[in-house]
């Protein structure tokens, strides 16, 4: 009896110290991500039809809002939209220097000195009469004229090099020379960061 005991002990303290040395329990491994947040965000980019399309809209805009003035409607709001479309102020900064500025006016960065531009009537701005009251009954524009490539990707970030066309109801023709920066938002949207333009140089 006593060698059972014996042997009973025996057993039960090898299996006491097997089970000490044996690996730890590998916790479980965690659950796979799902849902909306598991998917990595996609870069947003832009396309070259994305940035015509923008300078197409931008060109009818500014021949709308003069087609406003003339029949007395809202062109001042119609025109603040336009800069809350086409212009990424409301969530980002924008460079904007027009072809007809000059001195301390010259470069613009808030929302108020584009409006101004365009329509006038701040006091802040005095020498704006408002560019788009001229009023333009027609406006185009080139990427890169005389065979120049005009276009640049860069991810979200589209820039243009060319000229702007604008006819006006008389049906003189003028051009100014134009560098666009365009960046895709968020939400889908293309608008300017940077608007560069001036008269060609006459020497």
């Amino acid at each position: 009896m006593k060698r059972l005991i014996v042997t009973a002990i025996t057993a039960l303290c090898a299996t006491v110290v097997l089970s000490s040395c044996s690996s730890p329990t590998t916790p479980p491994a965690p659950p796979t991500p799902s849902g909306p947040r598991a998917t990595s965000a996609q870069p947003v980019t832009v396309t070259e039809e994305e940035i015509n399309a923008a300078q197409q809209a931008w060109c009818d805009a500014l021949v709308e809002i003069g087609r406003r003035y003339e029949a007395g409607e809202d062109y001042r709001a119609f025109a603040e939209q336009v800069l809350t479309d086409a212009y990424d102020y409301d969530d980002g900064q924008v460079f904007f220097k027009p072809t007809l500025t000059w001195g301390d006016q010259t470069f613009r960065k808030t929302k108020a000195g584009a409006l101004a531009y365009f329509v006038g009537g701040d006091e802040n701005f005095p020498n704006d009469k408002g560019f788009a009251l001229k009023p333009w009954v027609a406006v185009r524009y080139d990427n890169g004229s005389r065979g120049a490539e005009g276009v640049q990707i860069h991810g979200n970030i589209g820039i243009t090099m060319g000229n702007v066309y604008l006819t006006d109801k008389a049906g003189n023709e003028i051009f100014v020379d134009k560098t666009f920066v365009f960046r895709k938002t968020d939400d889908g949207k293309v608008r300017l960061i940077v608007h560069n333009s001036s008269l060609p140089y006459n020497p």
